[in-house]
């Protein structure tokens, strides 16, 4: 069984959405494994496309929610998608934070990689723009020796 975690930026432009989300399924079209379980918060962006793509592969998703009022700051238009993915998901692990902040998204992350053999990071490779960025979950990987593949396609832009 191989266990993925994914992190990455939010808020991507429409064809880098594209780009991200053709890059994360040839990823996972890679790997051999027929036990493929996923971690993601299901966040916008990059974290639901991972989610989509994995389950569409077959995978298994387990769904790691940050605080018990983290749907409620995700953008509106995404609740539905998030109450569709978190539906679907084998298993929920919820932390102990009421409020959706930047420490609550990183100790979650920090959950997904104890659990994970490697982290996906749909990254740009510049530092994080706040506390809790794709760039700090790269680094607490790195910091724990979880192997980081790095899924950021050519022509992939952010804002």
């Amino acid at each position: 069984m191989t266990r993925l975690a994914i992190t990455g930026h939010r808020g991507l432009p429409e064809e880098t959405m594209r780009l991200v989300d053709d890059a994360l399924r040839a990823e996972l079209a890679q790997r051999t494994d027929e036990d493929l379980v996923g971690l993601s918060c299901l966040a916008d962006g990059a974290d639901t496309l991972f989610a989509g793509a994995l389950l569409d592969t077959g995978g298994k998703l387990i769904a790691v929610v940050p605080a018990e009022r983290y749907r409620d700051g995700l953008p509106a238009e995404h609740h539905e998608v998030y109450d569709e993915l978190i539906g679907q998901a084998a298993d929920v692990i919820r932390l102990d934070h009421v409020e959706s902040t930047s420490e609550s998204h990183q100790d979650a992350s920090e959950r997904m990689v104890e659990e994970a053999d490697e982290l996906l990071a749909v990254w740009d490779g510049k530092p994080a723009r706040g506390y809790g960025g794709t760039a700090d979950v790269v680094a607490a990987a790195e910091a724990r020796g979880v192997p980081v593949t790095v899924v950021w396609p050519d022509g992939a832009e952010r804002d």
